[in-house]
């Protein structure tokens, strides 16, 4: 199951000191939209995301239809379709994606240890 881009959302306190302590650490901001509370940053092919206020916890984050630089891929696994295959493994949701439509959509599954898991798809 290819479950497309991955990168870790942190839930952060404050944006600016965490968006300077990653820098340090050779990181670069290449998207999002600090006066709205969100920072995407990258070193190399790893890709973490800021969120401050947003979210109460850490988020793994796999974006169906899109390459690790969020180019679009010209073939993919919508994300409703991988949203049936799980339930058919029995995988519950925390939050599910409308099957009745198209392009982006997102769902949230929670593994064994509370750690939430994001799919979303933006194309």
């Amino acid at each position: 199951m290819n479950l497309g881009a991955f990168s870790v959302s942190l839930a952060v306190k404050n944006l600016a000191a965490s968006k300077a302590f990653y820098e340090k650490l050779g990181f670069t901001a290449f998207a999002g939209d600090a006066g709205q509370g969100w920072l995407i940053l990258r070193n190399g092919q790893h890709v973490i995301g800021l969120f401050q206020g947003m979210f109460e916890k850490n988020i793994l984050t796999f974006n169906p239809g899109w390459d690790q630089d969020a180019r679009p891929l010209p073939a993919f696994t919508d994300v409703r379709e991988l949203q049936r295959r799980l339930k058919t493994q029995g995988v519950t949701f925390a939050q599910e994606a409308d099957e009745s439509t198209k392009g982006p959509a997102s769902f949230v599954v929670v593994d064994p240890d509370g750690n939430p898991v994001l799919v979303d798809q933006h194309v």
